[in-house]
């Protein structure tokens, strides 16, 4: 299992490597600028990075969404506490996770554990078939997202919110029941992270995230993916 750690901070990056090792986590890669991160994701193509948002060169953020020009790997990103604009900017470049500064290493552990869990269940079983609605289609087999013809590229978390909401199309599912199906009972409060993912899959299927059409959220229950023929 690797994981790249990206900090300018040489003790932030020491601690978090340590913590990781001392959780049994035995490769773990430092970058101490965007660049090298880059390069880094590339060369060793790790399980899991880890990035601070602010980093000498190319900062967090487009470290993210040029990662996600070659790789799914899942991305848990180090923001700034309160920074609601952050976290809505790490998730909309494709993070899959995010913690806000200052944390506890033990509550990133966690979230390092949860993220590579459920990334790792993600890959769904074979023979459920396909799925169509108006210009979208899934195939559930290979995870493979098409809208009106053009292949929609989907970080683990958005396909998983799809697919959940695809198999139950015409019924609503509740914030918690989503959650919990795509992050982990320990993220069942955590409605915010979803309404953030819920958004950019919405921008991405070209469902107007101000007037969606097929992703509707029933408003305190949860939501709702509306089929069209």
């Amino acid at each position: 299992m690797k994981i790249l750690v990206i900090d300018d901070n040489e003790q932030d990056r020491k601690i978090i490597e340590r913590f990781l090792k001392k959780a049994g986590y035995t490769e773990v890669f430092l970058a101490d600028t965007g660049e090298k991160g880059v390069e880094s994701a590339v060369s060793e193509k790790p399980d899991l990075v880890i990035t601070d948002t602010m980093l000498p060169g190319i900062d967090g953020f487009e470290v993210c969404r040029e990662i996600r020009q070659f790789s799914d790997v899942p991305i848990v990103m180090l923001t700034v506490r309160n920074a609601d604009t952050d976290t809505a900017r790490a998730l909309e470049m494709g993070a899959d996770d995010y913690l806000s500064k200052p944390f506890s290493y033990i509550e990133l552990l966690s979230r390092v554990q949860a993220v590579l869990r459920r990334t790792q269940k993600l890959p769904l079983s074979k023979g459920e078939g396909a799925f169509s609605s108006g210009g979208l289609s899934i195939d559930y087999d290979s995870r493979e997202v098409h809208m009106g013809g053009e292949k929609v590229k989907l970080t683990p978390y958005e396909y998983g919110l799809l697919y959940h909401l695809t198999r139950n199309a015409g019924r609503v599912v509740t914030y918690q029941a989503l959650v919990s199906h795509v992050w982990g009972e320990n993220y069942e409060q955590d409605t915010y992270l979803l309404k953030l993912h819920i958004h950019n899959l919405r921008r991405k299927l070209d469902d107007n995230p101000q007037s969606p059409k097929m992703i509707i959220n029933e408003r305190g229950v949860g939501y709702k993916f509306i089929r069209v023929n």
